[in-house]
């Protein structure tokens, strides 16, 4: 089907001439004003406007105006006619808009190939712009791919450190969902709006399961003992802070966003940290300690009492477990997101099946 050109001229000569010269190759569609123009075009959808500079009423460059400011008609080419060939009327033509410019009485051979030349030119644009969205659309998915499978490959190996120590892997699971939880209710309350971006949200929840993965270099005499563990042994067992954020930056340091790659890393580095500066390793205190990490600090320890560990039988019920997060605001863990999580003890029971 041939292209539809609107011609848009208050001279009905002009309007039949037009019709003439290019009625034989395209689709003409004609007004004799901007009003009927705009009329015409609440209903359709000209491949190219051919329109008048100098109409009553409403002059071409008022419409063209119009017609850029508005998404359903800015993408239309639009080339204008008129009689006035100076610089400076051919210069506004340009400057408003318009894709070219031809003079008045129109010379057939010229009218033709420029809207020729216009209409290729529209159609090799079109062409691009949805190869491009089609190798954008294509791109994503890739990248979302790539990003689930990673996240597989994370929680995968993250299930298989934490084995180790007699969890069966609910760890893992379960941790991040409860940071899930706390990242959304602090952002929904209004709390470190200044940090908790989108962005941050999506890479501290994303980073959750990768809070423990240096246990993986600590010996299975440590993390499989039933009982307390002796200075030697628990100082040994702090190391795995630092071991993690060693292979943070081993395996994914160079295939990950550098902001993703500081939050897994703060998140490994500084969970076991204290909001009185007695925890480690670096022995940093309340607000010094990374948002992240003191939001892991109270999802690790709640999921840490409530399920079973070789060294340790559950507590349960979850007000039990509540009690005990709270007895440690102020000492062990950030008060406001203990608060914020006490706050969802409803919503943790019937995850947990209370």
């Amino acid at each position: 089907m041939s292209d539809v050109i609107l011609v848009v001229d208050d001279d009905s000569a002009n309007l039949m001439l037009a019709h003439k010269i290019l009625g034989g190759i395209y689709r003409i569609a004609a007004a004799n004003s901007g009003a009927a123009a705009f009329k015409y075009l609440e209903n359709n959808r000209p491949d190219l406007i051919l329109l008048d500079v100098n109409m009553p009423q409403r002059s071409g460059i008022e419409a063209i105006e119009k017609l850029k400011t508005d998404e359903r008609y800015s993408s239309i080419p639009v080339i204008f006619l008129t009689a006035d060939k100076s610089a400076e009327t051919e210069t506004k033509c340009f400057q408003a808009g318009a894709v070219d410019f031809v003079g008045k009485p129109f010379v057939p051979e010229i009218l033709r190939s420029r809207v020729k030349r216009t209409l290729e030119l529209e159609q090799y644009h079109y062409g691009l712009e949805k190869l491009v969205r089609e190798q954008t659309r294509q791109l994503e998915e890739r990248a979302k791919r790539i990003d689930e499978i990673q996240n597989y490959v994370i929680v995968g190996m993250a299930n298989l450190i934490e084995s180790r120590d007699g969890s069966t892997g609910k760890h893992v699971k379960n941790t991040q969902i409860y940071v899930t939880m706390i990242v959304n209710e602090l952002k929904r309350l209004g709390y470190f709006s200044k940090i908790l971006e989108e962005d941050y949200m999506q890479n501290v929840c994303k980073a959750a399961p990768l809070h423990d993965i240096g246990k993986i270099k600590i010996p299975d005499s440590i993390l499989q003992k039933p009982g307390r563990l002796t200075e030697e042994e628990f100082r040994e067992m702090q190391k795995h802070t630092e071991y993690s954020v060693e292979i943070i930056k081993n395996i994914i340091g160079d295939v990950e966003d550098e902001e993703y790659v500081k939050v897994v890393s703060d998140i490994a580095l500084y969970h076991h940290e204290r909001w009185d500066g007695t925890g480690y390793p670096k022995g940093l205190a309340a607000e010094q300690i990374p948002l992240c990490a003191r939001i892991m600090a109270v999802a690790d320890v709640f999921d840490a009492l409530y399920e079973e560990r070789c060294y340790k039988s559950p507590i349960r019920p979850v007000r039990k477990v509540m009690e005990i997060l709270e007895k440690g605001k102020g000492t062990q863990f950030d008060p406001v997101i203990v608060d914020v999580f006490v706050g969802m003890e409803q919503e943790l029971k019937e995850i947990l099946g209370e």
